[in-house]
């Protein structure tokens, strides 16, 4: 810490930055909080949402305006504001989406006007991040580009929306983007499109004219007028605060940011282990989760020197304090205007860039970061090492020196060359000549804002004439504790001829240098050492072209370097008018945006964890860093010293049962901990960070046992929380007799068996698991919870309380997402809180963490099937016994359900003469895994759907032909003896086929993949059927209560709670039909217990079906009171009568209550029932394109054709749809779950768990709700929509197959082979057997060594 007289040379002692136009100033704040704590918690902008903190999803998203150093120029970029210090921000100004537009003003920014009317928010959680991610763009560019538009979304998630109608909305201020929406008449089949044909032609004779195409006009959209944004605030540019130095010093804590690098140099050799602050993307992950000392910070950002750049004859030199971004933009500008053969390295650099993060954290961060922390897996290193580059060092004590990034920069993992009292000033990169050949390569999970799994860079010298090698350079990263050169490859190389002989000499030089162990960091073994030989094979093929060599000019190996060129994105939402006579003010059926899509927009959506009260205290989890094991002893003394820290409460401090939930479930460990992060306790303190602080300081001793992780494991230890299992046999569904048939196997001609996996998956939901626990009077408690199951979370927190339900109210306006993963967990939370508050007699409040809600709350369950099955001489499926083994983690918790709806789905859409399924639940040391969108029914259908794969494969059928050989009929019966009426799996699958061109796409592929080696398509056809109900028959019921106010308006509130699949908007539509007024007139403020009691989770899809019953019910008793005095007064109004209502005393007010069709199964004995009311059918056609040396995909294109019955919202629905899609699309093929063997789970964030992001979207995405499918069973004839197009995503696992078989065949591997799901990099890329992959090891045997990550 510097003296007073150190702190008083800076011209600035406090913080002064602006926000939304006003001027802030901060004397005393802790250095290490963060921009989007300090506007969350100081200045109450809530709009700022925090979804990860560590700058992986954009959800925190916000504008930074400042003068450039240099300059003097204005400058506008996003940044993460939960990476950003608040300090960092010094003498700039702040944009929030609450600065840009507001409801309450009726004032909307063109970006939230158009995006709301694209109906591109649902949970709205992730929506201001979106917002300030275009708005930052617009501000540089009113006019830009599509590849500008979806560089801008890099760095922003959204779980929710598919990102389609997002894309739409923000593609519309692109040159003629208003026109781009547009163009193509919006159909799938293009020029085949009805629309086109002839007015003789017959197909024109079906056309129907109340068809729609497009779901959104932006027509009557303001356009964009950059002369009406704010302004600069000029005193920042009057008094020149970007060139003032400013340091802040408190509680022991400094931040400098001098403005000379005199200063900087003084500073370094006074404080040698001073951290230096650029982007921040790494020390704030260290600070947040791993609670570094970072008593010392500098940010040297502001220093004019190291912002400059300069060419000479060699190349180019850049100044460490320019930002990735800019960094970028100057080699850009070079690569545009010197000669190409110059400029091979700086494009490999810029296309490396492209990937690199999120373009939040390119504007912060520099490449001086990225060097001095020495990543194994850096993205740029292996390029500077390959390609020469030199670092400029400079210290106060000995100057400058030069050094060169090769073999001897990088010492050891994490170290470098550099020394303490150094900084780094600047990087000089190359020029190539005219006889160099240079390439970068890199693969990661998800292209896209994703950390490598390999990185190579390599650099060619050869004689153009001769073919001769001058000099060959290979540099790796993620092989390695280092980013390494692969010298003994690379020795005796010079003088040798590039050809055929060379390839296969480093090939086999190459496997051999970078052998890595089976047991090795980071896993993946194989695959990495196959990536090193395919990027050296894809290096040779580029160069072999570039000297003409003939045979290496095979189509698709490799990609032009420089920044990818997504394809035009298209798109088309297919569905029907309302009626020509429904009256206008009747809003069911119409399209109309989600009740809160404008308060999403803006930010002024309030959700639980922006909720502050007086004299609010924080908790955090104190948990357990093994996952079995005996607790020896807790030491909180430490944590109770902290400053801010209030008290501590384990399971000693539970006044009632200290077990809850459908599993019995420990709010704490008592004396034995379950799983890794096993709550043990919990630290009250007067703010989130402290809470957090000090639970890290408690000191917990655990005597650890071997846990059982993994199904296999299970199985080996007869571990199951349902021993006797849960059965479906067809045969009972029929037989009187309740005899179950011993089929004799031996008799079939045409069966298969094997064995299959499915990973299980995150909800990754954008706002984490949070709530507000309030002691009230007496014994009363009032909850505020993100949660989907209220009535759960109030039986919770009575059992912990001890207190009867009446005196505990739980209450949600809107959760940010929920996917399932909030319907029986949050009562874990909601409990502990509630201890805290009954304890302390305060609000308490408990916000997790990203990193600590992921390892707590559960997942989707992992499966595991055995499984045999038959067909007769007709192809028809004659037998089948399937077993499912489920991973369901410490306690039963949802597992049950979630196994009984896997085996009553694991038929899909196909008829069984007999099948026999049985499901195991397998008790491990995981977190208890829980409710996911599906629920059980995508776990069934993916093994039937390898089944059929199987079948067709092995006994050479065609599938699609297997596949509507054996639909289900009008009126059959499921193997768990439902009946199916309305069954229109057969006319969803068809009209797919029609939309898709699907024969003649399978062609053409066909056809590509002929002529293109390395690069194959593949596509697919696939249907779906799900079952429409709770499974717990008692849960299919709904209440509501709907009060009419004698100014004629409605308050409506219902047991269900809005997460973003518009349920709200629905139950409004429902109530303006049902009282036949405007829906302006009806309003929905909250879900609450005290409201409407008994209320079953939000769950099931079932949300709009049981409640809308309940809505209508309430407004049909409603509507009975007013019939006298519509006929008294015919000609009077809603609010004339209403208020007649009022003054004859006549009450104004009803509850409604509605059930939906359920009849048990008895899955302990395997007799069947008519367990759900209907089914939602689907079928999708999806287009994929494989990098069959990386295993990278794309989607190319994805058709479906849904069943919803008569919508009661299209947008809503197919909204619904689109996100449920990619959803299960990230299920399928990106999201993995890796845990240790001994439990310890690594998957705790975005930065190593990827969902799909923008660039991940299919780029022709279309979808059609089919026409004519009134539902009888449901409110107005529709249908749920929530969870049955999540399934679908598995077509392009399915798609991914089909290019991996071509590839296979193509290499001489023919016949079924088994591909487990999900559909990785890693696992593509070894299932395309080759030359390539022949040259590494097989594993050894499992019992020799211990894998990095297991197969849950």
């Amino acid at each position: 810490m510097g003296s007073k007289d150190e702190l008083n040379d800076y011209e600035y002692q406090h913080l002064v930055f602006y926000v939304n136009g006003k001027r802030i100033d901060e004397p005393n704040i802790d250095p290490r909080t963060t921009l989007a704590a300090y506007l969350r918690d100081n200045l109450k902008l809530t709009g700022t949402k925090i979804g990860c903190n560590e700058g992986g999803c954009g959800a925190c998203a916000i504008m930074i305006s400042d003068l450039d150093p240099v300059t003097n120029q204005i400058r506008h970029y996003s940044s993460n504001a939960c990476l950003t210090p608040v300090c960092a921000i010094f003498g700039k100004a702040i944009t929030t989406a609450e600065g840009i537009g507001t409801v309450v003003q009726k004032k909307l920014h063109p970006i939230q006007e158009r995006l709301a009317i694209a109906h591109g928010s649902q949970c709205g959680f992730c929506t201001p991040g979106f917002v300030m991610a275009m708005y930052s763009l617009l501000r540089n560019n009113p006019k830009p580009t599509e590849k500008e538009v979806d560089e801008a979304l890099q760095g922003n998630l959204c779980r929710c929306t598919g990102y389609r109608p997002i894309l739409e909305a923000y593609y519309t201020f692109c040159e003629n983007g208003m026109g781009k929406i547009k163009e193509e008449n919006g159909c799938a089949m293009g020029e085949n499109c009805c629309k086109n044909k002839k007015s003789g032609d017959k197909k024109t004779q079906n056309v129907d004219p109340n068809q729609n195409k497009k779901l959104t006009s932006f027509e009557t959209c303001k356009p964009y007028d950059p002369t009406q944004e704010l302004i600069f605030p000029p005193e920042l540019k009057l008094k020149n605060f970007h060139k003032k130095s400013f340091v802040l010093s408190n509680k022991g804590l400094a931040w400098y940011q001098p403005t000379s690098l005199e200063e900087l140099l003084r500073l370094k050799r006074k404080y040698p282990h001073a951290r230096i602050i650029s982007g921040n993307s790494e020390l704030a992950i260290e600070l947040k989760f791993r609670f570094i000392d970072l008593s010392l910070t500098i940010n040297p950002k502001q220093i004019t020197e190291m912002r400059e750049h300069k060419i000479d004859k060699n190349g180019i030199y850049l100044g460490m304090g320019l930002s990735l971004t800019e960094m970028k933009n100057i080699l850009n500008k070079y690569i545009d205007e010197l000669p190409e053969h110059q400029t091979a390295v700086f494009r490999s650099v810029c296309a490396m860039l492209h990937y690199f993060a999120g373009i939040h954290v390119r504007n912060m961060a520099s490449v001086a970061g990225n060097i001095a922390t020495a990543s194994p897996i850096s993205d740029l290193n292996p390029i500077w090492m390959a390609c020469g580059a030199k670092v400029h060092l400079l210290s106060e004590e000995r100057g400058e020196r030069v050094v060169l990034i090769d073999e001897n920069f990088f010492v050891a993992y994490r170290r470098t060359i550099i020394q303490p009292d150094e900084i780094l000033l600047g990087i000089h990169i190359p020029f190539t000549t005219k006889t160099q050949h240079f390439r970068a390569y890199k693969q990661s999970q998800r292209r896209e804002d994703d950390i490598a799994i390999v990185t190579a860079a390599i650099m060619a010298d050869i004689d153009p004439k001769t073919h001769v090698i001058n000099d060959l350079k290979i540099s790796l990263g993620g092989m390695a504790p280092t980013t390494k050169l692969a010298l003994k490859t690379m020795k005796d190389l010079k003088g040798k001829k590039w050809d055929k002989l060379l390839l296969e000499d480093v090939l086999i030089k190459l496997q051999d240098e970078f052998k890595l162990p089976p047991g090795v960091p980071g896993g993946m073994p194989r695959y990495r050492q196959a990536l090193t030989l395919s990027f050296f094979f894809k290096f040779f093929v580029f160069v072999s072209n570039e000297l003409h060599i003939a045979g290496y000019d095979h189509s698709g190996i490799d990609q032009p370097v420089g920044e990818p060129q997504l394809e035009h994105f298209t798109s088309t939402q297919i569905y029907h008018d309302v009626p020509s006579d429904q009256p206008a003010h009747d809003p069911v059926g119409r399209p109309i945006m989600h009740q809160s899509g404008e308060k999403h927009v803006t930010g002024e959506a309030l959700y639980s964890c922006d909720l502050q009260y007086p004299d609010m205290l924080y908790m955090a989890f104190v948990v357990s860093p093994v996952a079995a094991g005996t607790i020896d002893y807790v030491d909180i003394t430490e944590a109770l010293e902290l400053p801010g820290v209030v008290s501590y409460i384990d399971h000693n401090d539970i006044p009632g049962d200290k077990r809850i939930s459908h599993g019995q479930t420990p709010v704490f460990a008592i004396d034995e901990v379950f799983y890794h992060c096993h709550p043990i306790g919990a630290i009250i303190a007067k703010d989130h960070e402290t809470a957090r602080r000090g639970a890290y300081l408690v000191k917990v001793n655990i005597t650890p046992k071997v846990p059982i992780v993994t199904i296999d494991q299970a199985i080996k230890e007869n571990a199951y929380l349902n021993p006797d299992g849960y059965h479906v046999h067809s045969s009972l569904a029929i037989e009187k007799d309740n005899k179950i048939p011993e089929n004799d196997w031996s008799k079939y001609s045409k069966v298969v068996s094997g064995i299959a996996r499915m990973g299980g998956q995150e909800h990754f939901y954008l706002e984490t698991n949070n709530c507000i626990a309030i002691p009230g009077e007496d014994q009363e408690m009032e909850i505020i919870s993100s949660t989907q199951a209220i009535n759960d979370a109030q039986l919770d927190v009575c059992s912990v309380l001890g207190v009867p339900q009446h005196k505990v109210s739980v209450k949600v306006r809107r959760i940010g997402g929920g996917f399932g993963g909030k319907e029986s967990v949050c009562g874990l939370f909601a409990a502990a809180a509630s201890i805290g508050a009954y304890k302390l007699r305060k609000p308490i409040k408990f916000v997790l963490e990203r990193f600590d809600d992921m390892a707590i709350s559960g997942t989707r369950h992992p499966f595991y099937y055995e499984y045999k099955v038959a067909l007769d001489e007709n192809n028809k499926l004659l037998d089948a016994e399937i077993t499912s083994y489920s991973n369901g983690g410490y306690t039963m918790e949802l597992s049950k359900g979630v196994m009984e709806r896997c085996i009553t789905h694991i038929d899909n859409v196909y008829k069984f003469q007999n099948a026999d399924f049985h499901g195991y639940v397998c008790k491990t040391n995981c977190a208890s895994n829980t409710a996911f969108r599906g629920f059980g029914g995508p776990q069934g259908m993916f093994c039937t759907e390898i089944v059929m794969k199987h079948l067709a494969e092995d006994l050479d059928i065609d599938v699609d032909e297997l596949r509507w050989n054996n639909m289900y009929e009008e009126g059959d019966f499921t193997p768990f003896g439902m009946h199916l009426y309305s069954c229109n799996i057969r006319r969803c699958w068809t009209e797919c086929i029609e939309m898709s061109d699907y024969h003649n796409r399978k062609k053409q592929i066909e056809e590509f993949n002929k002529n293109s080696r390395y690069r194959k398509r593949g596509i697919y056809l696939m249907p779906t059927k799900f079952g429409i109900g709770f499974g717990f028959k008692q849960l299919n019921q709904a209440g509501a209560l709907v009060h009419v106010y004698t100014d004629g308006t409605v308050l409506v509130s219902h047991g269900g709670m809005e997460m973003g699949q518009g349920l709200h908007t629905k139950m409004l539509q429902i109530a303006a039909r049902c009282l036949d007024i405007p829906i302006e007139l009806v309003h929905i403020q909250d879900t609450a217990t005290d409201k409407v009691p008994n209320a079953s989770p939000t769950a099931a899809s079932v949300g709009s079906d049981m409640n809308g019953l309940a809505v209508q019910n309430a407004c049909q008793k409603l509507m009975e009171r007013l019939k006298p005095f519509k006929e008294a007064n015919p000609k009077g109004t809603w609010k004339n009568w209403v208020m007649a209502a009022y003054v004859n005393r006549i009450s104004l007010s009803a509850t409604g209550f509605g059930i939906i069709h359920s009849e048990p199964v008895n899955f302990m004995d395997g007799k069947g029932a008519e367990l759900y009311g209907y089914c939602v059918y689907g079928a999708c056609c999806a287009e994929v394109e494989v990098d069959c040396l990386s295993g990278d995909h794309h989607v190319k294109r994805i058709d479906i054709v849904m069943d919803i019955g008569d919508s009661l919202n299209p947008a809503v629905d197919i909204g619904q749809i689109e996100g449920a899609f990619v959803q299960g699309y990230g299920l399928f093929t990106m999201e993995e779950i890796r845990i240790r063997p001994d439990g310890t789970r690594l998957t705790r964030g975005p930065g190593n768990y990827k969902i799909p992001s923008a660039d991940d979207a299919p780029r022709h995405f279309n979808v059609k709700v089919l026409k004519g499918s009134s539902n009888k069973s449901a409110i107005f004839s529709s249908k749920a929509v929530g969870e049955p197009p999540l399934f679908l995503g598995a077509t392009v696992f399915f798609a991914i197959r089909e290019a991996i078989k071509n590839y296979r065949e193509e290499h001489g591997h023919s016949g079924y082979f088994r591909m487990d799901s999900p559909a990785t990099p890693e696992r593509i890329r070894m299932l395309c057997e080759d030359s390539i992959v022949s040259k590494i090891p097989d594993l050894p045997d499992p019992s020799t060594y211990t894998p990095w990550v297991v197969d849950l």
